[in-house]
């Protein structure tokens, strides 16, 4: 007989595997992960969370096995869902208050199609509000923790999917990442994250930042996990060829990414680097001229620009009787005053058209041919880089962290690196690679766009070297 702990330290491919051959029942599956969101309680990881309604739908799965009928890749696991993404049976907050009750008319696509392939809703996880932010530290439904260290940031936006995930609460969670809200969470809470090329997961339904940028993408223990979602959102279910790391060709842009990184997250990298060259890999040391001033005249512009717009438009597609206005009469402290001076109409810094239109017609184009153009020449499989300059920081340290003898922007720490790949469009997958202070250290590995594929072998291979983490009890 297999025990509640044995079943929630499988991957979700081990548990759909188990549930599919009988070895235990997806309601018995159910019951043991229901048990350990309850027992992590804490962490502040769900908004919303139907113990009933997963046990029916479990029962359902079960009777359809026992009937014979087909299963699908994902028959009986129940999956957490970022509570930004529409769901029409459970409410849809985007972590503000203004919409406690809110039921979207339909399932985003991305749902419907985890529900054809077999999955349930676990729940609806915490976010950083309107997910504006690297926190998790909602001030309308409550801080998320990380599970490594209760006094931390999970990371955000997607802090509540990452935490449920890490604690054993599923092995697989739907995030969403506009500038980091998939990879920062990864990151700091010790699993993997995956963003895929822009688009190639569908992102109706899902509360937005900016249409150039946003994209939905899992979060996971294991990178088979990552594969394993992958095949089910674009039917591509061909076995990952997994390379051999000697000839494998990684590339690095010390002066960008490693600059100002903290010691020991630094330490961890490093050792990262010299660990994959033992084993055979091709580390090649590049530069990339003007990639920080040109990330900064894209980035935050385009999602300043374009959020209040954004917003509007996804509260009226998803059925919503309110408007953007009296969900803004409730919106927290922290991110009204950004929307206030930024965003807003009549926004005392809101972003000039022209300026707008010359981000997304010119620099952007060249962002992404510049980073194109780096594959290419120094033929690199990805590139390698911290994910983030620090590790989690205290709850409510959220203006600068201390890196060595300096105050860096938090803004900094978490954004600066996971800004380029996310703006360019470009896949991207985050590994933890050990612990600094009895922290999470991440790895983040960005392929050209389109190798979303050939980024989650490499992924496989560089974790059967690296392992995986798991948090503390």
């Amino acid at each position: 007989m297999t025990t509640a702990d044995e079943m929630t330290a499988l991957s979700a491919t081990e548990a759909v595997a188990a549930m599919r051959g009988g070895r235990f029942t997806a309601l018995a599956y159910a019951e043991a992960l229901l048990a350990r969101c309850a027992a992590g309680a804490d962490l502040n990881a769900f908004i919303t969370l139907d113990a009933n309604s997963v046990r029916a739908a479990a029962r359902v799965a079960d009777a359809r096995r026992g009937a014979g009928e087909p299963l699908g890749p994902l028959h009986g696991l129940p999956i957490p869902v970022k509570d930004s993404i529409n769901t029409a049976d459970l409410p849809t907050t985007a972590g503000t208050a203004a919409l406690r009750g809110f039921r979207p008319a339909a399932d985003a696509s991305v749902v419907a199609r985890l529900r054809g392939a077999g999955a349930i809703v676990l729940g609806k996880t915490n976010l950083h509000e309107l997910s504006l932010g690297w926190t998790s530290s909602n001030m309308a439904y409550g801080a998320v923790r990380n599970p490594w260290n209760l006094a931390r940031i999970p990371g955000g936006s997607s802090g509540g999917t990452a935490a449920a995930v890490a604690s054993g609460m599923a092995p697989l969670g739907v995030a969403e990442d506009t500038q980091g809200s998939i990879r920062v969470p990864a990151a700091l809470c010790g699993i993997a994250g995956f963003r895929p090329t822009t688009g190639r997961y569908p992102n109706d339904g899902c509360a937005p930042i900016s249409g150039l940028f946003d994209q939905i993408g899992p979060v996971a223990r294991c990178v088979a996990d990552l594969a394993l979602f992958d095949a089910v959102m674009t039917g591509d279910d061909a076995p990952l060829v997994v390379p051999k790391l000697a000839g494998l060709r990684l590339g690095i842009v010390r002066e960008f990414y490693f600059s100002g990184v903290d010691p020991a997250v630094a330490a961890v990298v490093e050792e990262t680097l010299r660990r994959l060259a033992d084993a055979g890999v091709a580390i090649i040391e590049t530069d990339l001229p003007g990639l920080g001033t040109l990330v900064d005249t894209i980035t935050l512009p385009i999602q300043l620009h374009d959020v209040v717009p954004s917003l509007s438009a996804w509260l009226a597609s998803s059925g919503a009787a309110m408007g953007l206005d009296e969900v803004l009469a409730a919106v927290s402290p922290d991110v009204l005053g950004t929307l206030q001076q930024f965003a807003l109409p009549g926004a005392p810094r809101a972003i000039p058209e022209d300026y707008y239109a010359a981000a997304r017609d010119v620099r952007l184009p060249a962002l992404r041919a510049s980073l194109a153009g780096w594959f290419a020449a120094h033929r690199v499989d990805a590139m390698l880089l911290p994910a983030t300059m620090a590790t989690a920081t205290p709850i409510g340290d959220d203006r600068t962290v201390r890196i060595g003898d300096e105050d860096v922007t938090f803004a900094t720490v978490m954004g600066r690196n996971i800004a380029p790949g996310s703006t360019a469009g470009l896949p991207g997958l985050v590994l933890p690679a050990g612990l600094a202070d009895g922290l999470p250290v991440a790895i983040e590995l960005d392929g050209p766009a389109g190798s979303d594929r050939q980024l989650l072998a490499i992924g496989l291979a560089i974790e059967a070297m690296l392992g995986t983490l798991r948090p503390p009890a």
